[in-house]
């Protein structure tokens, strides 16, 4: 088995860090959702001391976590092998946030008729610090990427609907999470220089959409606009998800454009 990597928390530095910086911060939440982090879909079954070193953990401490959130139903034990694994009671979470969402609650209507009207997949994502994550997927006929689930979280740097949400940062705020992603190339049309990706960003936001042909993902093509809050901050994205075997980076932006562009617009007004 693979050993379980260390997660990377947003806004988590460390125990010794959080608790001078935040004296209201309960450090056993943070510990307990370290816990449920380090299981994704190359580490679904773990063994205690796996947690515990994924996790930053004593071992001692990582058996109270897991005990108590197996209590809890949030993880099961295998009699067995002893090893751990997340349970769906986890999915509770992200279902909360789904029917909580404001942003997915008007968005929805709109993202459903975008999905009819063209035949493609549609998403809408939303930006968590360096990353996009895809709150709500329509799927198309059309074969794509089918690893990309809700919840799947992307490089915003290289992907459409996270250059669309950058291009409408205030300018600080958007090279500051330039400056704190991995710019590597994922795929053969990876844009990863930072002075390129400023002026894409300027780009886009003259424009109103961004666009990505084999940026993240090979014979990926994806055209986004932001949806925007009644002060002009962006909340997220809508983008339109077809493959480079199907279209040419132009009939992407011909075809599309104005489309993503009116549906995040009415979400925007909503």
């Amino acid at each position: 088995m693979a050993t379980a990597r260390k997660p990377q928390l947003k806004g988590v530095t460390s125990e010794a860090d959080g608790k001078a910086s935040d004296p209201l911060m309960v450090a056993s939440v943070e510990k307990a959702f370290r816990v449920l982090s380090v299981f994704d879909r190359h580490h679904q079954a773990l063994g205690l001391s796996q947690i515990a070193a994924a996790a930053g953990l004593d071992v001692s401490s990582a058996q109270r976590f897991t005990h108590t959130l197996t209590r809890l139903g949030y993880l099961h034990k295998n009699p067995d092998t002893k090893h751990f694994e997340l349970t769906v009671k986890s999915l509770d979470l992200g279902h909360h946030f789904l029917r909580a969402s404001r942003l997915v609650d008007k968005a929805m209507p709109y993202l459903l008729h975008l999905s009819k009207e063209t035949e493609e997949t549609v998403n809408l994502t939303m930006l968590d610090g360096t990353e996009i994550v895809f709150v709500t997927r329509f799927v198309s006929r059309h074969m794509l990427n089918t690893d990309v689930t809700i919840g799947t979280r992307m490089p915003a740097f290289c992907t459409a609907p996270g250059v669309a949400i950058l291009s409408r940062l205030p300018e600080a705020e958007a090279i500051a999470v330039l400056d704190k992603s991995e710019l590597k190339a994922y795929a053969p049309g990876t844009t990863s220089k930072k002075s390129d990706l400023i002026r894409k960003l300027k780009q886009s936001a003259l424009q109103g959409y961004a666009t990505a042909f084999e940026e993240f993902y090979h014979s990926d093509a994806s055209i986004a606009a932001p949806i925007l809050d009644p002060k002009g901050y962006p909340e997220g994205a809508v983008n339109i998800a077809t493959s480079r075997s199907r279209y040419e980076p132009d009939e992407v932006v011909t075809k599309f454009s104005s489309l993503v562009m009116a549906t995040a617009h009415a979400i925007s007004r909503t």
